[in-house]
């Protein structure tokens, strides 16, 4: 039951220019990742990763499969180290990383889902603009309570619960201009983001049975391991049903903090955060403050790599 690792996989919002390019240069063995990104795009999704610019890379349509990519190749690495996870979890896009951690679905089957939903997610943002913003100071609950007075007859959600007090909303405009004036009232932070889209809103709906039908030409397994999906915060066994989740994923919220609390529940003392930069590791830090002895470990380049492998070995 207990001294689980768990790994986890960033999603948007973890980019930034750079990532992916140390590994690349010095372990062949991830090359082909990033390859098979370029050629499945039919672009150079790798050279935006390396090189920028940020405001391309940052694109829905190139930054999900290049986060994929990223996601895919460190954690390569440390299977080629030997370090293994018992439950794994990917935040939005990250899941589709996780997937492949578990056995799911092939590297480049990965790679062609984060590509499709960032061009679906892509299209239905320009067709349907939307804004989202971050509340800090409420729990789940009090921003439901807003969620549901400042909607109308608008599209207003949550996209993210990522700590217990740390709370994405979604929508159209208008309402989440309404909802933040509320948080204000209620003397919490509300922070607009600066994102191309609506995610995780009715506002991505024409996109879930496109992509429901895009999955059908791939093969979902049984997960190898223990795998926690964001739009239940629960496990699933069955191929079919894990497809569904993914579609229904477009429109339902991360439920992270759910997540966390289960794995720290089932006994999850290191958590391996796999892909560029720290958010999840952070996010971690503030949802098992009072947790002891846990360790909680990034590996997006060679040193922590390196780290990682001290710590776990």
């Amino acid at each position: 039951m207990a001294n689980k690792t768990a790994f986890l996989f960033p999603g948007q919002g973890s980019q930034f220019v750079g990532m992916g390019k140390e590994i690349y240069d010095e372990k062949p063995s991830v090359q082909h990742i990033f390859q098979n990104v370029d050629e499945i795009c039919g672009k150079s999704i790798s050279r935006l990763s390396f090189e920028g610019p940020m405001d391309e890379l940052t694109l829905t349509e190139n930054l999900q499969p290049a986060v994929t990519a990223v996601n895919l190749a460190c954690f390569s690495l440390l299977k080629e180290a030997g370090i293994e996870a018992e439950i794994v979890a990917g935040h939005s896009v990250g899941e589709y990383a996780a997937l492949f951690s578990a056995g799911v679905v092939t590297v480049e089957d990965a790679l062609s889902l984060a590509m499709k939903r960032g061009e679906l997610m892509n299209r239905e943002a320009i067709k349907n603009p939307g804004a989202m913003a971050a509340l800090i100071g409420l729990n789940i609950q009090e921003v439901l309570e807003i969620v549901n007075e400042a909607k109308g007859n608008d599209i207003l959600a949550v996209a993210n619960h990522n700590t217990e007090q740390q709370i994405v909303i979604t929508g159209q405009e208008k309402p989440v201009t309404r909802a933040i004036e509320l948080a204000e009232l209620k003397k919490a932070k509300a922070i607009p983001l600066n994102v191309s889209g609506a995610w995780h809103s009715a506002l991505m709906v024409d996109a879930v049975d496109e992509f429901r039908q895009f999955m059908e030409g791939f093969s979902f397994r049984a997960p190898e391991c223990t795998m926690l999906f964001n739009a239940t915060a629960e496990t699933e066994t069955d191929g079919d049903k894990i497809k569904d989740i993914m579609a229904r994923q477009l429109v339902n919220p991360v439920r992270w903090y759910d997540i966390m609390s289960s794995m720290l529940s089932q006994g999850v003392t290191a958590f391996v955060e796999v892909g560029p930069k720290r958010v999840l590791s952070g996010l971690i830090r503030k949802i098992a403050s009072s947790a002891k002895d846990l360790t909680i470990l990034n590996v997006q380049d060679v040193k922590s790599l390196e780290k990682a492998m001290d710590a776990l070995s």
